[in-house]
């Protein structure tokens, strides 16, 4: 039996077929493909018709291999979203969370309502790219006063393969309208911003159906699939795959690194926003109390501005052989969309140049050193100790950054799951297939990969 995870980032997706072989889990990657935000009359745009159609081929693909999946799910970054008028007619275009039209619009929803007021209501840190703000600019524009359909980008691609309209609950939470004690869309606040309260629909949890292929879909691939709800926020499918404990946190390790905890109670004091802390919703109502901190995008622009001159491996091994010791903010505003990076490091450092070592150690130093904050903070803030930090993802596959983490926090770093945003989301499937529970899915992860600690 095999089941398909959809898998999609901000610069690129895969599909990856899993089956479960003598309790082990297998992966194979099968189609992949390229994704980037577009220019498009100086706005940051998403191409969905593009993201759909590619969808579409890594279906297709399955055919042509003679690997059928039984179950399909969808999963992508958060905050962004489609628009659909009453003619279900897409309302472009659909923004990229990187645009700069949110400048100054969290200055404007303060007025309406104080930023703790809206934390210790959803849990979510005030960010200028959350769905609350983007969706205030839209309000502003008239464009939202035109949808009578919304869905975040996991939900629209799934509508795309079933016809079917739905909100699923972890990516919905990312944009800090859903209510941190409820777990479901927070009515009030929708009104009191002026928002349409019909857009938003029941928030369907991980693990569910959503239904099967539309006959259009199903003419085009080949053959027929249930669509399942995966945690379709891709930290929460990447988490989901974590196998923590009381004792761990993880770092979901990619553009962004994801650093944080699995509480089953939000933390809604409004010292964690303070500190940078959100409560994202997990698989089966636990809550991911995490911090987001730039991460790989730093090390990809920097390749970017040298033309791809070096490899990733290079470019660590360069860190290594350097002295330098000044460090950064990863968060810096400075680093959201410069035009280059190099540049922007510099002179954020007060240098006009520096050896491109220097700058890759300062990059490598400052990530380090702001998860070991974060990890303080987590400690302070959970009431609990921190023995074990599990990196997953693909930066989790960059071992000086790994060495470095455990040398600055003291901690026991565990590395091993590179693609667990994929396994996370085939895990979702096998707990609708096989009616299992997250405890009992994550085991499937300790016996199937090689799961180890960093040895300095």
């Amino acid at each position: 039996m095999y089941y398909l995870a959809i898998d999609i980032g901000a610069s690129g997706g895969r599909h990856i077929l899993g089956t479960l072989q003598n309790g082990k889990l297998k992966l194979e990657e099968i189609y992949r493909f390229d994704n980037g935000m577009k220019e498009v009359n100086g706005s940051l745009t998403w191409d969905i018709n593009e993201l759909t159609e590619n969808v579409l081929k890594g279906i297709e693909k399955c055919k042509s291999i003679g690997k059928i999946p039984a179950t399909v799910a969808i999963d992508t970054w958060g905050v962004d979203y489609v628009l659909l008028d009453e003619n279900k007619n897409e309302l472009l275009p659909v923004f990229a969370y990187r645009d700069s039209r949110t400048e100054g619009i969290p200055e404007k929803v303060d007025k309406i309502i104080t930023r703790k007021d809206l934390f210790e209501k959803t849990g979510i840190k005030d960010m200028n790219f959350n769905t609350v703000y983007q969706l205030f600019c839209d309000k502003q524009s008239g464009k939202l006063q035109k949808a009578k359909h919304f869905m975040m980008i996991p939900d629209y691609l799934s509508y795309k393969l079933t016809g079917i309209f739905a909100n699923e609950y972890t990516n919905a939470t990312t944009g800090s309208l859903v209510n941190g004690k409820t777990n479901e869309w927070d009515l009030e606040l929708i009104e009191i911003l002026g928002f349409n309260k019909e857009l938003f629909l029941p928030l369907s949890k991980p693990a569910t159906e959503l239904g099967s292929f539309s006959q259009s879909v199903k003419t085009r691939v080949g053959f027929d699939a249930k669509v399942i709800h995966a945690p379709s926020h891709d930290t929460a499918s990447a988490v989901a795959a974590c196998p923590i404990d009381d004792d761990s946190i993880y770092i979901s390790s990619g553009t962004w690194s994801l650093i944080g905890t699995e509480n089953k109670v939000a933390t809604l004091d409004f010292k964690a926003s303070q500190n940078g802390f959100s409560n994202e919703g997990g698989v089966e109502y636990r809550y991911r109390f995490l911090k987001n901190i730039m991460g790989m995008w730093l090390f990809q622009n920097i390749r970017k501005n040298l033309n791809k001159k070096y490899t990733y491996d290079e470019m660590m091994n360069m860190a290594k052989e350097s002295s330098f010791d000044k460090l950064i903010n990863p968060n810096d505003k400075s680093f959201v969309t410069p035009d280059n990076m190099i540049k922007a490091i510099c002179t954020y450092l007060g240098d006009g140049e520096l050896p491109i070592a220097d700058v890759l150690k300062s990059v490598y130093l400052s990530l380090a050193y702001s998860y070991d904050s974060a990890v303080k903070t987590i400690e302070k803030l959970s009431n609990k100790t921190v023995s074990n930090i599990i990196i997953v993802g693909g930066g989790s596959k960059d071992k000086y950054l790994n060495e470095l983490t455990s040398k600055i926090t003291g901690k026991k770093v565990i590395t091993g799951l590179d693609e667990a945003t994929a396994t996370g989301n085939i895990l979702s499937q096998i707990m609708y297939c096989e009616n299992i529970d997250l405890d009992k899915s994550r085991e499937i992860i300790k016996n199937s990969f090689n799961i180890k600690e960093i040895r300095l």
